[in-house]
């Protein structure tokens, strides 16, 4: 036995020509780079911080070994890349004429390469203590997790930054094509 069917009538949409919101990705990037910048700057620099003393200090006050040189590094990182994204967001306002993207990939690309290297560096010093359970130690693995995350952060961005030179160049050329086809 066959059940009955019912047609539906058709119904044709107009098309809708709504323009959706962008998303400031790039400025929440940027954002999330200062502040784990400043986390790792805390976390490598010398002072004192409510649970205890931070790496740095505590191996100028208890022993007689130097500091050791990858938290010495990750606190220039740190340093490095606030002095990075002040640029990026002043160097477009000094020369206009220059793609913004031209001058924000080869920070993009150093702070990189510095964050992989020292959250590596830092990994291997961490991975050979023999023990490692005082707060200092702790504050050097959140180190260790802030490099991390710098270092997913500026990847991000330098993602970014290529692609929109990327979309830069396509329509530049599409307009460079256009303006030939027009005057031939």
């Amino acid at each position: 036995m066959k059940l009955p069917t019912m047609k539906l009538p058709s119904m044709k949409f107009p098309a809708m020509k709504t323009k959706l919101p962008t998303f400031p990705l790039n400025r929440v990037v940027r954002t999330m780079q200062a502040m784990f910048a400043l986390l790792v700057l805390v976390l490598s620099a010398s002072g004192k911080i409510a649970w205890g003393d931070k790496i740095t200090r505590w191996y100028h006050a208890m022993t007689p070994l130097p500091t050791p040189a990858q938290t010495t590094f990750l606190l220039a990182v740190a340093a490095w890349s606030l002095i990075s994204l002040i640029a990026i967001e002043l160097l477009p306002r000094f020369l206009p004429q220059v793609p913004r993207s031209h001058l924000t990939l080869p920070f993009d690309l150093t702070n990189t390469l510095f964050y992989l290297g020292g959250l590596a560096a830092l990994a291997v010093f961490m991975s050979q203590l023999v023990v490692c359970w005082t707060f200092v130690c702790l504050a050097a693995q959140a180190d260790v997790a802030a490099a991390a995350a710098s270092f997913a952060f500026w990847s991000a961005s330098a993602f970014l930054t290529v692609r929109d030179m990327i979309k830069d160049r396509r329509v530049l050329a599409a307009a460079r094509r256009a303006e030939e086809k027009g005057v031939a």
